[in-house]
């Protein structure tokens, strides 16, 4: 029979066995799922991993979108579920040479080269990994829905895209929270348990425990008394002024920032379709990018560069024309001109100077480095915080581009007597207060 103090002294090692059953059963059922989402990659060959589908999304962008694209065809055939429809060989073969394997012979090869009006498909120095990693990136958005689908190209800035992304974090977020809910509640229940078993084995052991013991054992819980406790009080009034205090920061921090903002246009303009899916230069209407302090809002005649002739049926062309004043039946300008009311989205007070020629131009930043994925968006939104603190790391973290720039080139030649890293913004006065206020 086990005495007092030697059943109190086991009682820390079951509750860390316990405690280490429970969360090896969790990690056990969370491997066991990833293994199971692992399994369509491992039988087709072509992996969903996020690293591998992040590289082949950058080299379907910069390769393969002039003739293609996943939902539609373009000049080349759409290539939703291509992965289904060939054999990764075949493919493999094919994105490398395929004029090769239409010299073969090869009765897909050469149906697919009459089909799309013998039109030949270049040759890709790609390796194995490379072009797989392309397979992984159309497999992906093989299963989505095509953005047209889900995009309303001619409805008003309602804030779907930025919810999207939104709703996506707030679902791993809710995720990651029921998990953690889970375990400490699985913790509780096996702690209740120990108490439990304990607190019978001492009753049982009743007549081996002194009379103060027996008080212990015997008492209940009293919520009242531990409410009314000045632990709990203090506790209580810690949480609340801590809580407090984090909001007014919090907001203080946030004054002025408008990360998101997404207003709603006057005229419905899609950059995913005219950034993205037909690739326009931004230069091409925002002419004021690369030679100026601002880059611009476009004029309405540039619009009409396209938009005489183009989808000049569109509810959202006719707010163009209206403001214009021109009749598209019979091709004519009138003089009841308007000016198109569109909302600024991208806001730096007053005190900062901004130019986009010395960062677009001089710098050679692109446009995604401050805007984000521009081309990706229906419905415009702040992507960057645009705070002098975010503006501070930039400087700190980018080096400064002095190819084909004599302006640079002895500080370069300074620079790099002194230091062997290269020369970032930095190093050229780009914390100083006077470069962004004056």
């Amino acid at each position: 029979m086990l005495t007092k103090k030697q059943s109190m002294s086991k009682t820390p090692r079951f509750v860390l066995t316990s405690l280490i059953f429970t969360l090896t059963l969790l990690l056990s059922i969370s491997l066991s799922a990833q293994d199971a989402g692992g399994g369509e990659a491992a039988a087709d060959g072509i992996p969903t991993d996020d690293a591998v589908v992040s590289a082949g999304e950058s080299l379907f962008k910069a390769n393969c979108t002039q003739c293609h694209a996943i939902h539609e065809k373009v000049i080349g055939p759409a290539l939703k579920d291509v992965h289904e429809r060939r054999e990764k060989s075949w493919l493999l073969s094919w994105i490398k040479n395929s004029q090769k394997m239409i010299q073969s012979g090869d009765e897909t090869a050469v149906s697919l080269w009459e089909e799309y009006n013998k039109t030949a498909m270049p040759a890709y120095p790609f390796s194995d990994e490379e072009i797989t990693s392309i397979l992984s990136y159309v497999k992906v958005e093989s299963a989505k829905e095509p953005a047209a689908e889900v995009a309303a190209t001619d409805g008003g800035g309602d804030g779907t895209t930025a919810q999207a992304g939104n709703q996506v974090a707030s679902g791993y977020l809710t995720a990651v929270l029921v998990v953690l809910i889970v375990v400490l509640v699985l913790i509780l229940v096996v702690l209740g348990l120990i108490v439990s078993v304990l607190t019978k084995y001492l009753k049982d052991q009743k007549a081996e425990l002194d009379e103060e013991d027996q008080e212990v054992v015997s008492q209940r819980f009293d919520l009242q008394k531990l409410i009314m406790s000045d632990f709990f009080i203090g506790a209580v009034v810690f949480i609340f002024v801590a809580v407090l205090l984090k909001t007014a920061i919090d907001g203080a921090f946030s004054i002025g920032v408008q990360q998101g903002y997404q207003p709603t246009q006057p005229i419905a303009f899609s950059h995913q379709i005219h950034a993205g899916q037909y690739e326009i230069d931004c230069n091409y209407c925002h002419t004021g990018v690369r030679k100026s302090k601002a880059a611009n809002i476009p004029s309405a005649n540039i619009c009409m560069n396209c938009h005489t002739a183009i989808k000049t049926e569109s509810p959202e062309i006719a707010k163009i024309y209206k403001a214009i004043d021109y009749d598209p039946s019979t091709g004519e300008y009138g003089d009841n001109t308007q000016p198109i009311e569109w909302v600024r989205i991208h806001n730096l007070p007053d005190l900062a100077y901004f130019n986009h020629s010395q960062h677009v131009k001089v710098g050679g930043l692109e446009c995604q480095t401050c805007h984000g994925p521009i081309e990706e968006m229906d419905v415009v939104y702040q992507y960057s915080t645009l705070t002098m603190g975010w503006c501070i790391n930039c400087h700190r973290e980018t080096n400064v581009n002095t190819k084909d720039n004599e302006y640079y080139s002895k500080l370069v030649e300074l620079h790099n007597e002194h230091s062997k890293e290269p020369m970032k913004v930095e190093d050229i006065g780009g914390l100083e207060c006077s470069k962004c206020h004056y």
